[in-house]
């Protein structure tokens, strides 16, 4: 019997796949299609993202191939959300096609022996208390897959989100968008033109193309499914910009809409969803590949914990806890930016130019936006007690997302459980940084000492031996754990005087003891 089959073999398939393998866990990915689409509908890995694949080791090829861009979109409005103020070592929109990322996460999947069975189709999955079976099409007929787990990684009409009876409530499609890869000969000197008659945004490919996206008054009502000519295209840019900058040469077009729906539950019983399979939008600010590699990061840690008997499989209900909050937030988000990007009236225009000044004249403002566009700013709820349990009586787990975690034991300050935990550097660690720590996948327990007597290799403080009990029990197995003693290098707001921090192996904070009176 297979551990997991993952439904899906895109770039949130592929992740989880992956995170399942780098431990040890038997994983059949299958996809319905017979190879990879040439055409790219995301173009950007924004920083949380970058940051995923940092702790694994595998943001170098993407960094070296993408193109940094120190701002991001909200609304396709002129003024741009800055990323370069955030506490990131990525501070930018890392602009690279989808079908790039998903090569390279296809080659860490193989590399950690993983494979896809491509052209096999999902028809339907069943499950009992002891599993799950899924029936297969392939090229050699059908058969069944008997298996502990299933996740559906395969897309907005998920055929095991409808096996699995899931709800999928939201609304459906009022808005049409266009979009075309093309060749400008002359290509606009701003990323956006916008007024009366519509909108469009320009990005620049690596290849020499440019995505065009954007709506006007007459696209709005063609329904997303009709296909998008040449002509139309220019017709489209032209009626905004007056000019088609010498468009020629186009490689793909396409429509897109803004039905947005959001699965009611992300597990049901053994059955999981991640990425559009739970969750829907329009595609404004390039967020929906980003968080779905952020929903198999999430669970990809959890499931593995439960496959290998070191956790029970009420660990796997923190994963929607911790993650169903953030789809919303990311349909509220995606909601608002149609409103200001996808109309086109008088009262729209005022309102566009109104939330321009509000971000032009508000670092505050625009830093917040900037924070919840990127997913840095994405917060779990308090993820353990006193007794290193968590509070959802699961280990390592959390619950609602939260901007902000709770009132800490000591020193005044405030827990960091289920924070974001920064690259934080290091010294006298044996990696120049916390990230690199994580790259086997396990939780890093960090004995932070300002003082300066980084080079111990266990602390000798009284302290020491409870938080190392602690840290078992949230982890599971103490071979699940490094312990590191080190001293930090930056600074980061929240982390000044932490003396003990258990970081989870998807880079949020698990626990964290008193503050240094050192």
């Amino acid at each position: 019997m297979n551990d997991v089959v993952v439904v899906g073999a895109g770039p949130v398939g592929l992740l989880l796949a992956a995170e399942l393998r780098l431990v040890g866990v038997d994983v059949t990915v299958i996809e319905c299609a017979a190879a990879r689409s040439p055409h790219s509908k995301a173009l950007t890995l924004h920083p949380r993202s970058l940051e995923v694949l940092a702790m694994r080791g595998l943001a170098g090829p993407f960094v070296r191939e993408g193109v940094p861009v120190p701002t991001g979109h909200y609304g396709g409005l002129p003024v741009r959300l800055d990323f370069s103020v955030l506490d990131t070592r990525f501070p930018y929109t890392l602009v690279l096609p989808q079908l790039r990322t998903e090569q390279l996460l296809e080659e860490r999947l193989r590399k950690l022996g993983g494979e896809i069975r491509w052209e096999h189709r999902a028809l339907e999955v069943r499950q009992d208390a002891d599993g799950a079976e899924v029936d297969v099409a392939g090229p050699d007929g059908t058969y069944t897959l008997r298996t502990a787990w299933v996740v559906g990684c395969d897309g907005a009409g998920s055929t095991v989100r409808g096996s699995a009876g899931i709800d999928f409530p939201g609304t459906s499609a009022t808005t049409t968008g266009f979009l075309g890869d093309v060749v400008l000969d002359a290509p606009p000197s701003v990323p956006s033109v916008d007024n009366e008659h519509g909108g469009f945004l320009v990005v620049p490919l690596a290849d020499g193309h440019h995505r065009i996206a954007g709506t006007t008054g007459e696209s709005l009502a063609i329904a997303a499914d009709q296909p998008l000519t040449f002509d139309e295209l220019r017709r489209y840019v032209r009626q905004v910009a007056g000019t088609d900058f010498g468009m020629r040469a186009p490689r793909w077009l396409s429509r897109f809409g803004n039905a947005s729906r959001q699965a009611a539950r992300y597990r049901d019983g053994r059955v999981l969803l991640a990425g559009d399979a739970a969750h829907m939008h329009m595609p404004m600010g390039g967020q929906g590949l980003n968080v779905g590699l952020q929903d198999a990061f999430n669970l990809g840690w959890k499931l593995a914990a439960v496959c290998q008997g070191r956790a029970p499989g009420g660990l796997l209900d923190t994963y929607h806890a911790e993650r169903h909050p953030v789809g919303a937030a990311l349909l509220e988000n995606t909601r608002a930016q149609t409103v200001l990007g996808a109309a086109h009236t008088a009262d729209v225009q005022a309102l566009r130019s109104v939330f321009g000044r509000l971000l032009a004249a508000h670092p505050a403002v625009n830093r917040q936006f900037a924070g919840e566009v990127s997913a840095l700013d994405v917060a779990y709820g308090p993820a353990v007690g006193e007794s290193g349990e968590a509070e959802t009586g699961e280990p390592g787990g959390a619950g609602e997302q939260a901007g902000a975690a709770e009132q800490g034991e000591a020193g005044g300050g405030r827990s960091l459980a289920g924070t974001r935990a920064p690259d934080l550097g290091l010294a006298g660690a044996p990696e120049p940084s916390l990230y690199p720590l994580l790259a086997d996948g396990r939780f890093v327990l960090l004995h932070l000492d300002p003082g300066g007597d980084a080079g111990r290799g266990t602390p000798d403080d009284p302290g020491a031996a409870d938080a190392r009990a602690a840290a078992e029990a949230i982890a599971g197995s103490p071979d699940r754990i490094r312990a590191v003693t080190a001293r930090p290098t930056t600074a980061h707001d929240g982390w000044a005087g932490r003396s003990t921090v258990l970081v989870r192996p998807d880079g949020h904070v698990a626990w964290d003891g008193a503050l240094s009176n050192r």
